[in-house]
């Protein structure tokens, strides 16, 4: 009965020491599954702690809204031979004399007039021609112009009209594109799919590029991949549109017992919880409770009620979504359940971790007071 005692007290003493070495506040990656749930609002927290089913995630998977207005979408293109001011233009007039010709030297029936600059008002100059608004026009139409004004001094004047350069009607590339400058408006490039070809594409992966037109105040922008796959979006471009190719700033922060603990930006237009956690290397496999997966988030009213059920709730909302990967759905709802920017991705320890941790440390307590106590000659 002694013996009993002894080891019934010594195993009292044991719990009474694991207790007050975990009161101590030993090292962890963060709260445990029991702390997150006291801070629910059930609880006189201030966070709404939610499990993850279909519902809530049909609830939740909202991704940015991209696109662009009706402003940029019915716009038509260009024709490819509207002259606009800067443009430049080349015209070569063939006459029908040979012996004394209006523009050339004797002899000479044709004559080129090379690099004439459209004027800012619109405007150039032809020899016997005169002062002749080219702005607006096509080449075919300026020719019929000058043919006229020609033709009262010369017999039978053929002109053609040459655009020789589009600067007058360009665009602004900038951002991540291969070429970054003033590129001008031509035949092969006036949509916005030609002219991002015509600047060598993009420098970053194509999964996480968007593409920001602005014009005249107004901006849009569009996914790289859903400019490429769908035709509807591939607008008609304007003079003066300014395009720049930027990169997705979208990220979440992966805490406690995961491969790694960061801040990840997106790899994709969407992004599920089980991709977020693949992405930084998965549960560490030492010390993961794969009960307790977390998703914290400052979640919208307007969702924060759909999710919940109500109607009262008015502006964000901490909400903490919960996902058990060891249920029969689980690794279905993590797929199906999307992050969105900000949010924050945790991982709990696993309860045996805690209780090893407190063995180890009351193992080297007592290891070192036997120390002290030899080297005492105790």
């Amino acid at each position: 009965m002694k013996f009993t005692g002894s080891r019934g007290a010594t195993a009292l003493a044991l719990v009474v020491l694991v207790g007050a070495v975990g009161a101590c506040g030993l090292p962890r990656s963060g709260p445990n599954k029991a702390e997150i749930f006291k801070g629910s609002v059930l609880k006189e927290g201030d966070a709404f702690i939610v499990t993850v089913n279909s519902r809530v995630t049909r609830a939740t998977a909202v991704t940015p809204a991209l696109g662009f207005s009706s402003d940029f979408l019915k716009a038509g293109v260009v024709g490819s031979d509207q002259i606009s001011p800067g443009d430049i233009l080349g015209l070569t007039i063939f006459e029908n004399v040979k012996d004394d010709p209006l523009l050339g030297n004797t002899g000479q029936r044709v004559s080129a007039l090379t690099n004439l600059q459209v004027d800012g008002a619109g405007y150039i100059f032809v020899p016997y021609a005169g002062k002749i608004k080219a702005a607006g026009q096509s080449p075919d139409s300026l020719r019929n112009v000058i043919t006229k004004k020609l033709d009262t001094q010369t017999p039978d004047p053929q002109v053609l009209v040459q655009r020789v350069a589009g600067d007058g009607a360009t665009v602004s590339v900038s951002g991540f594109a291969g070429v970054q400058g003033v590129i001008p408006i031509e035949r092969p490039t006036r949509t916005l799919s030609a002219m991002l070809a015509k600047a060598g594409g993009v420098t970053i992966e194509p999964e996480v590029a968007i593409i920001r037109v602005t014009r005249a105040g107004k901006t849009g922008q569009v996914w790289l991949q859903d400019l490429n796959s769908n035709p509807a979006l591939d607008i008609a471009l304007r003079a003066g549109d300014k395009i720049f190719v930027d990169r997705d700033t979208r990220a979440f922060t992966a805490l406690g017992a995961t491969g790694s603990q960061n801040r990840v930006p997106f790899t994709s237009q969407t992004l599920s919880a089980i991709e977020a956690i693949a992405t930084v290397g998965g549960l560490s496999s030492g010390t993961a409770d794969p009960t307790g997966v977390f998703v914290f988030r400052n979640e919208p009213a307007a969702i924060a009620n759909a999710v919940l059920g109500r109607s009262d709730l008015i502006g964000d909302q901490r909400v903490v979504y919960v996902l058990d990967l060891t249920q029969p759905t689980g690794m279905f709802e993590a797929r199906d359940f999307l992050i969105r920017d900000g949010d924050t991705v945790y991982v709990t320890e696993a309860p045996f971790v805690q209780w090893n941790k407190t063995l180890s440390a009351i193992t080297g307590t007592t290891g070192a007071a036997r120390t002290t106590a030899t080297a005492a000659g105790l």
